[in-house]
């Protein structure tokens, strides 16, 4: 059963907005400060918060949906993995066509965030009979 709903697609949005303001901020933090190219410093970003964004969307998401966390890990953990190719391939993508970096991470958010609910809702914590 899935947990495709308007609930779910807001509470996502919420909780993948904190997500990807600690990500940016830390993107930045390496590249302005000490001068880390995008993309390391855009995956950095993106593996670190990746422990709120687990923790965020098991609880108050998708409410404990899933086989628990024994089942959810494994799962979250490849659709993370994949997200994390499909953002790095997005960025790098745009920033060899000269797009500006931040409108580039911009644009692979837009992607990733699109996989992420889909897959999460109706894979990784999708709701069990």
């Amino acid at each position: 059963m899935s947990n495709i709903n308007l609930n779910s697609f807001l509470r996502f949005l919420l909780v993948g907005g904190g997500a990807t303001g600690l990500q940016y901020l830390i993107m930045w933090a390496l590249v302005a400060g000490v001068g880390m190219s995008a993309v390391p410093a855009s995956n950095a970003g993106f593996l670190i918060s990746a422990a709120f964004n687990y923790w965020a969307n098991a609880r108050f998401t998708f409410q404990g949906g899933g086989g628990g966390h024994q089942q959810n890990i494994p799962r979250f953990l490849v659709t993370l993995c994949a997200g994390l190719l499909i953002n790095s391939g997005v960025l790098h993508g745009l920033l060899l066509l000269n797009v500006p970096i931040w409108l580039a991470q911009l644009c692979a958010t837009g992607v990733v965030f699109i996989w992420n609910y889909t897959v999460n809702a109706v894979w990784t914590f999708r709701k069990r009979q």
